[in-house]
């Protein structure tokens, strides 16, 4: 058989007596020597995709600890959290917020804050009809709504359907027990201004006032406290009380400190997102001693600029503030890999002795936080961060790639397409040369 060159062309010995070619396999050898561009085009291409996708994971965490960060110097983070702690849970507790003032409390809880509800007299169930008539209610001190019974709803679940229908700040239900249904009406509003009112009742049923609306009562630091809600608000600036039972008589102490429990575990959230990052990109820079192991951005220039940055941020420091002056003195701990570690002992101490040097150490325009997120910011800003700009270059490359690998392979195409149509040419010459060859073997006898 005959051989192809690199242009394609068959190249077949003077004497062949082949009357055929496999255009196939010569197809095959000649497409195989011209796709190789092609190959190392799509190889390119998916080493870009592969550092796209390493980056893209590496921004996840980067921003993941951006906000860590923020959490840091948050007003409403957890190093500004405070607690606020009641002396007897079962009278009352207490939640404080970051606009509290950190301090104690005196309170004496004297009665309870009630809700106003009724009940009627029980009828054999709640689908039994009753007379008709009238009644009317009101809730605090609202203008009375006149409820009408009729042919239409003379039965419990009906003038429960009529009562609820009219948004009159009550629920109305049926209760259903051993000795029939009752209609039920509740308010929704606890307090003296939810204290329910029924009157000129002309229906056959009977109301039975089961509880008033009254209330609470209690003394805080000495001054006397009327709430509607045993929850009670506003009292103590940025704390709430929730009343539990009345003590007369009897103080409870809240007191308002920092919560040094959402502290520390803020700061223990900073230092995984931290070490997260710092692992994520020393593992791009991590070869075998035969440099064996390369990985997707060990040339990137993005990832080793960062690295360095955040190496040279985390050894933030300040003077004075009572010997907190960086994140070592309160026991979080620089690693010879760049990663953070906590020593509790000392960090406890710092968050229960000092917890104002660890606010200024870590927040403030001055502080740690600002710092870091500014540092931060600059890779991962959504227009100029270096992240971003490392990205949208790598998708332009990758764009590029596309173009070149789809125009090379209409090429391709279009010249397996001639090939195929030589080759088949070629096939069909071969076959005639053996009707030529006897044709002029007769031709030359006859001569002869």
């Amino acid at each position: 058989m005959g051989t192809v060159n690199n242009l394609g062309n068959v190249l077949l010995p003077a004497n062949s007596s082949s009357a055929s070619i496999n255009v196939q396999a010569l197809l095959d050898t000649a497409m195989a020597a011209a796709e190789q561009p092609l190959t190392l085009l799509q190889q390119q291409q998916a080493t870009l995709q592969t550092q796209t996708a390493t980056l893209q994971a590496i921004e996840n965490d980067v921003t993941a600890l951006a906000t860590a960060v923020t959490s840091l110097g948050n007003s409403s983070g957890g190093v500004s959290a405070l607690a606020a702690a009641s002396s007897d849970s079962n009278v009352l507790t207490a939640s404080a917020d970051s606009t509290a003032a950190t301090g104690n409390h005196s309170i004496t809880v004297n009665s309870l804050a009630t809700t106003s509800s009724d009940y009627t007299n029980a009828v054999a169930s709640s689908s039994t009809a009753v007379a008709t008539g009238s009644f009317s209610l009101s809730v605090g001190t609202a203008a009375p709504v006149t409820v009408t019974v009729n042919s239409t709803n003379n039965t419990l679940d009906g003038i429960a359907s009529a009562i609820n229908g009219q948004n009159l700040g009550v629920t109305a239900s049926v209760v259903n027990d051993a000795t029939g249904a009752r209609l039920a009406i509740v308010s929704n509003t606890t307090g003296a201004a939810g204290n329910i009112t029924i009157a000129n009742n002309t229906t056959g049923l009977t109301f039975n006032q089961a509880g008033t609306g009254a209330n609470a009562s209690l003394v805080v630091d000495g001054i006397p406290i009327s709430s509607t809600s045993n929850t009670v608000t506003g009292v103590i600036a940025g704390v709430t009380l929730n009343l539990a039972s009345a003590a007369p008589g009897s103080v409870v102490n809240v007191s308002v400190s920092p919560d040094t429990n959402q502290a520390e575990s803020s700061i223990n959230q900073f230092v995984t997102a931290w070490n997260k990052v710092i692992n994520d990109l020393n593992s791009q820079f991590t070869v075998a001693s035969d440099g064996s192991g390369a990985q997707p951005l060990e040339s990137d220039s993005t990832v080793r600029n960062l690295q360095e940055q955040l190496l040279s941020a985390i050894t933030f420091s300040i003077g004075g503030n009572s010997g907190l002056v960086n994140l070592g003195s309160m026991g979080i701990n620089l690693n010879n890999d760049g990663t953070l570690s906590v020593d509790s002992g000392t960090l406890s101490n710092a968050l229960t002795n000092h917890f104002s040097s660890v606010q200024t150490l870590l927040q403030g325009t001055s502080g740690f936080s600002t710092f870091m997120s500014n540092v931060l910011t600059q890779a991962t800003d959504p227009t100029q961060g270096s992240i971003t700009l490392d990205l949208q270059g790598m998708s332009q490359n990758n764009q590029d790639l596309t173009n070149q690998i789809s125009a090379m392979q209409a090429t391709l195409s279009t010249q397996e397409q001639n090939l195929t149509a030589q080759y088949d040419q070629m096939q069909v010459a071969l076959q005639e040369l053996p009707m030529t060859q006897s044709q002029l073997t007769q031709q030359l006898g006859a001569l002869s």
